[in-house]
C-alpha cells in the first residue's frame, strides 16, 4: 500500500520542507493522522513529519531554506514550521525516558519503531516515505485501519498510565473511526483505569470530551461511556446519553449543524444552576459557559420567536431542540429576529415628557409587541399610541 507521492508533494509548502528537511536521504517522514485519514479515504486537513533531525538541526535547515520556523514545543522536539503561509508540525523522533500519567521526559532518536512505540493507537503510528508513497506499519496499523478498530500500541494498561487522557482519547477514536465493538483490551483498561482521569486537568477534559460530543454521532460511544462509568470520576452529573440520542436525532431532523455545548447541556440534568457548575469545573469560556447554562434552562413558556427575542436565536434553538421541537428550531434558523421599530425619541415627539415614564413606556410597547406577534404597521402603530395615552404607567 502506497501514498500517491507526487499528489502529496504539490500541497502547498510540503515541497520546500522535505526538501529542507532531506526526505530525499530517508531524513523525514510523513506520520500520524494525515496518512490514517488518507487510508480512510477522508480529507487531510494537516500534514505532520517525523524527522531523524535534532530539533536545533531542523530548526537551522529551515531557516537555511527561508521557512518560518516556530520553536512551539522545542522541549518534546516539535517545531511548527510555517512554508507557503500552510503550518505543519516536524516532531523529532523520540522515545520515552519517564512518564507520570500528564507529561513525558522524552529522549530523541532516531529509531523510526521506537518512535512508534511511544504513540498511543495503531493507526495513528503509521509513517509514509515521500518520494515513493510507501507505508511503515510497525505494529498491525494497516489492519485495524481495515477493520476500523482503534487499538492501543503494546499493553493498554501501561499505554494508560504514561498519559491518562487516553482514556478520553480512545473512545473519541472510537467515535469517529471504529466501528462495531471496540478493542475488548483498550475498554477493559480504559475502565480500570477510568480514576486515573481526576490526575489531568479540568481543561484536557473538557477539550477532549468537547470533540468527541462534536462529532457526526457520538452518542453509542458516549452511552458506552456511561454504562463503563468513565464519567464518574470528572463528571458524575452524566449518568445516561438518552437525552442526547433524542438531540442528535431532532439535530438531523432539524438540519441543524451538531453543536458539542448543546449536547453537553443534553447529558445533564435540565438545571442551570448545575450546568453553570459544570461548566465552571471544566473551565469552559465565559461564552460557553452562559449558553451551557441557558441551553440548560427548560423554559419554554413562550412561543419560539419570542424567545428567540428574549434569549436569543441561539439559545431559542438549542432549548427547542432539547425539548423535541426540531421543526420549531428549523423555522427560527430562517427567521431574522427584529427590533424594536420604536425609541424614546420618537415617543417624546408624540407628546410624552422627558424622563422615567418614557423609559417605562418603552419596555411595555416592546413586551405587547412581542406578545402580538411583532406585527407592523397600523397595528404597530395603534399599539404605541395607547402606551403614549398611558403615559408610561406600565
Amino acid at each position: 500500500m502506497r501514498l500517491d507521492a507526487e499528489r502529496w508533494r504539490g500541497r502547498r509548502g510540503v515541497a520546500r520542507i522535505l526538501d529542507a528537511l532531506g526526505a530525499d536521504q530517508g531524513l523525514t517522514r510523513y506520520v500520524g493522522g494525515a496518512v490514517r485519514d488518507e487510508l480512510l479515504q477522508i480529507p487531510v486537513n494537516d500534514i505532520d513529519f517525523a524527522t531523524r533531525l535534532r530539533p536545533d538541526q531542523v530548526v537551522a535547515r529551515l531557516e537555511a531554506a527561508r521557512i518560518k520556523a516556530v520553536p512551539t514545543g522545542i522541549a518534546h522536539g516539535t517545531i511548527t514550521a510555517v512554508a507557503d503561509g500552510q503550518p505543519a508540525e516536524i516532531t523529532t523522533l523520540r522515545a520515552d525516558v519517564s512518564t507520570d500519567g500528564r507529561r513525558a521526559t522524552v529522549a530523541f532518536s532516531d529509531d523510526w519503531k521506537a518512535d512508534a512505540e511511544r504513540r498511543d493507537f495503531t493507526i495513528n503510528a503509521l509513517y509514509a516515505d515521500p518520494q515513493t508513497g510507501e507505508i511503515f506499519d510497525y505494529f498491525g496499523g494497516l489492519g485495524d485501519i481495515a477493520a476500523r478498530l482503534v487499538r492501543f500500541i503494546g499493553d493498554p494498561l501501561q499505554r494508560i498510565a504514561e498519559d491518562h487522557l487516553r482514556i478520553l482519547r480512545f473512545f473519541r477514536f472510537h467515535a469517529r473511526f471504529g466501528q462495531g465493538e471496540p478493542d475488548a483490551a483498550a475498554l477493559d483498561a480504559c475502565t480500570a483505569r477510568a480514576n486515573d482521569l481526576m490526575a489531568l486537568s479540568r481543561e484536557r477534559i473538557a477539550d477532549e470530551t468537547v470533540k468527541t460530543l462534536g462529532l457526526p454521532d457520538p452518542v453509542g460511544t458516549i452511552a458506552l461511556m456511561v454504562n463503563r462509568g468513565i464519567f464518574i470520576p470528572v463528571l458524575p452529573e452524566i449518568i445516561s446519553a438518552t437525552r442526547l440520542a433524542a438531540l442528535v436525532a431532532d439535530e438531523a431532523a432539524a438540519t441543524i449543524a451538531p453543536d458539542a455545548i448543546r449536547r453537553l447541556a443534553a447529558l445533564l440534568p435540565p438545571d442551570p444552576a448545575i450546568a453553570d457548575k459544570v461548566a465552571a469545573r471544566l473551565k469552559l469560556s465565559t461564552k460557553a459557559r452562559k449558553r451551557l447554562a441557558a441551553a440548560a434552562d427548560p423554559d419554554l413558556s413562550t412561543n419560539p420567536r419570542a424567545l428567540a427575542y428574549w434569549a436569543g436565536t441561539e439559545t431559542a434553538i438549542d432549548r427547542l431542540l432539547l425539548a423535541g421541537h426540531p421543526a420549531d428550531a428549523t423555522a427560527l434558523t430562517a427567521w431574522p429576529v427584529p427590533r424594536l421599530p420604536i425609541s424614546g425619541g420618537k415617543l417624546i415627539k408624540l407628546g410624552m415628557t422627558e424622563g422615567p415614564a418614557v423609559a417605562t413606556a418603552l419596555k411595555a410597547i416592546d413586551r405587547r409587541w412581542v406578545a402580538a406577534g411583532f406585527p407592523d404597521g397600523p397595528a404597530f402603530d395603534q399599539l404605541v399610541a395607547e402606551e403614549v395615552a398611558r403615559g408610561g404607567k406600565g
